[in-house]
């Protein structure tokens, strides 16, 4: 283990691609490195986790809303079993796309961490394309990653038209304070050389505004095997679900489903008709990929609007084709 370990925080608003990116990143790692990921999911059912342990590192989940929760409890937990156990060479740390970086900055070069950990430049992932949402650019989530990141990289271009492009640049040339560098890429494909450096440790915009999530909650369902667990703040809703590894959904039905729901994220590790899948929603495209079994399917779904759990509960249900 490298002492202080270098330590790289990946910020970006929701949908934005930064499991994806962390993948990518840990696609390139050096063979004789252990490396490690903290990860923090807006919804309660932990499915990120699941799709980076498949790429080899140690990963702690930290899910249910912004992990710097409660002075910061669930943060030093996750951050202290995985140095403990993985002995890591290189940690990077996802927080959710719905929180505020203060605290988690706090943490991270607090009197517990300071002689540990070495925070590199902080990565903020931006999609050029919703710099045309007024929701998004109010957001204070949104302006706190932005102003806390040393390097901005504008991710999915490939999705992104030539004003979209020229657009983000524009913008982020005169975001406070200024930033290292900035990048374009595609598919989450972020450089190692980027995670080299410290941090400027910028200030956040607004560090007293962060929200405490509300309490998740388990909703009764019919079913007895399956767990449903909702979550609600910064101005959205997540429902989850998790169901035992016997229970087989119908893929075109389950596809189906959330092209008509209009979340604005989905995202599963599940067994369906066509085998275990990922899928993976956002801003209306939806990819599917094959992946390996798992003790549990996992789904989640976020919308800025409240949805009826129940209701959306019986409609996977009725997606029930078999059970070993």
């Amino acid at each position: 283990m490298k002492s202080p370990i270098p330590t790289t925080l990946v910020l970006g608003f929701l949908g934005v691609g930064k499991t994806t990116a962390i993948a990518e990143l840990l696609k390139q790692k050096p063979s004789h490195e252990v490396w490690a990921v903290l990860v923090n999911e807006f919804g309660e059912v932990g499915i990120d986790g699941a799709l980076l342990q498949e790429q080899g590192a140690f990963v702690h989940e930290v899910p249910g809303g912004c992990m710097c929760c409660v002075a910061g409890l669930p943060m030093q937990v996750g951050l202290n079993r995985l140095i403990r156990q993985a002995r890591p060479d290189r940690l990077l740390i996802e927080p959710t796309g719905l929180g505020h970086p203060a605290q988690v900055l706090a943490t991270l070069t607090g009197e517990h961490y300071r002689n540990v950990l070495e925070l590199g430049p902080v990565l903020c992932l931006v999609d050029p394309r919703r710099l045309e949402e007024p929701r998004v650019l109010a957001s204070v989530q949104f302006q706190d990653q932005v102003a806390t990141a040393d390097i901005l990289v504008a991710n999915k271009t490939d999705v992104c038209d030539a004003a979209q492009l020229a657009h983000f640049d524009a913008w982020a040339a005169r975001v406070s304070p200024a930033k290292r560098a900035v990048f374009h890429t595609r598919e989450g494909r972020l450089d190692l050389a980027w995670l080299e450096g410290a941090s400027a440790l910028n200030r956040v915009a607004t560090p007293e505004s962060h929200l405490h999530p509300q309490p998740a909650t388990a909703a009764p369902v019919t079913q007895a095997s399956w767990q449903v667990l909702t979550n609600e703040g910064q101005g959205y809703f997540s429902v989850g679900w998790r169901l035992p590894a016997s229970i087989v959904l119908d893929e075109r039905g389950l596809l189906t489903l959330v092209g008509e729901a209009g979340f604005a994220r989905f995202k599963a590790v599940v067994r369906t008709s066509a085998g275990w899948r990922t899928i993976n929603s956002s801003d209306g495209a939806v990819t599917v990929r094959a992946t390996t079994a798992t003790a549990l399917s996992r789904l989640e779904a976020i919308s800025a609007h409240p949805m009826d759990a129940d209701a959306l509960t019986r409609r996977l249900q009725n997606l029930v084709r078999d059970r070993d």
